[in-house]
């Protein structure tokens, strides 16, 4: 009766409780999902346009970050490393699609995949090679990134918002529209999305594959340079970096693989549960340390009900 009472009674007192509590808690949940929903929406360009699901995602946001941190050390000024470090990810870009996807075209999906797991190891051998294996400090003061923090009063209650925080939410916020407007509106864009919903169709039209795999790529990699910044301003630049964007995947299992609305959704509601499950139930359930598992639970427990995620289209096959 007691376990009971700590499990559906207790932890929605202390919520009506403690709103202003409850408030800081969603806020932070809330950055969070914003980050994770960053990572999956690469994920979710590279499978939509190539059927290439690119394990190599994680390492790529902690390689652009060591590139710029690399960059500025050497005495170039932040945001003229930020130009650098974008040229180097349409680089890599390029030489992906030429040296390891050019030469797959028409491979089983699963010879795909292993080449991103390659692609994934030699970033890591490469960076480390040329950027150490320490931790690194972000250089948020020199990209003009606020620190400290601002004190906000919704409903009479105190909620702390830090300036970083505020920071990602508004630059995802930029990045995602302007990455609509241009799936969207764009000649390259609609190709694609066309790319995307019928390949054979979409390649019979004239459509490059070769163009678009290079394109979504460097798109990719200005996500992965974004996410770095933020989640290096917040913990460091490492390869520890690779772990947390890890935590996309079970963002795509809820969202669905091919579905930007899916990824964007997915890693809020991954973000927002994961921090509530982890303060009301972990900590004094389990003792804590829940928000490592929660969401690949969570996310096993929707594919069970909806294989293809909430927002995947239903496959249906006929005999």
């Amino acid at each position: 009766m007691e376990f009971l009472k700590k499990l559906f009674v207790d932890p929605f007192v202390e919520m009506v409780s403690y709103p202003d509590f409850l408030m800081q808690v969603l806020w932070e949940g809330l950055v969070s999902g914003v980050l994770y929903s960053l990572i999956a929406l690469g994920f979710v360009l590279i499978f939509r346009s190539s059927r290439i699901f690119n394990f190599a995602q994680g390492i790529m946001v902690v390689f652009a970050a060591l590139t710029l941190v690399g960059f500025h050390a050497m005495g170039i000024p932040a945001w003229v490393s930020v130009i650098f470090t974008l040229g180097v990810m349409a680089l890599l870009a390029i030489t992906i699609e030429r040296v390891v996807l050019r030469p797959l075209v028409g491979q089983p999906d699963i010879i795909l995949f292993m080449a991103t797991i390659g692609i994934t190891l030699f970033l890591i051998g490469g960076g480390e090679l040329i950027f150490g294996g320490e931790t690194k400090r972000m250089i948020t003061s020199d990209l003009g990134i606020p620190t400290g923090s601002v004190d906000f009063e919704p409903f009479g209650g105190l909620l702390i918002l830090q300036h970083l925080d505020i920071t990602s939410v508004a630059a995802a916020v930029v990045l995602v529209t302007g990455l609509l407007i241009f799936l969207n509106k764009t000649r390259m864009g609609r190709a694609i999305r066309a790319l995307g919903d019928d390949h054979q169709a979409a390649l019979s039209v004239g459509i490059s594959l070769r163009t678009v795999w290079v394109l979504v790529w460097f798109i990719a990699g200005v996500i992965a340079l974004m996410t770095g910044i933020f989640w290096g301003a917040r913990a460091g630049v490492s390869f520890a970096l690779e772990v947390i964007a890890y935590k996309a995947l079970p963002v795509l299992m809820l969202g669905g693989l091919e579905s930007i609305t899916g990824a964007i959704v997915g890693g809020l509601a991954i973000g927002l549960l994961e921090k509530l499950f982890e303060i009301y139930w972990g900590q004094p359930l389990l003792g804590g340390g829940t928000e490592t598992w929660f969401a690949f639970v969570l996310a096993l427990i929707v594919l069970l009900f909806r294989p293809q995620g909430l927002f995947g289209e239903k496959i249906i096959e006929r005999v």
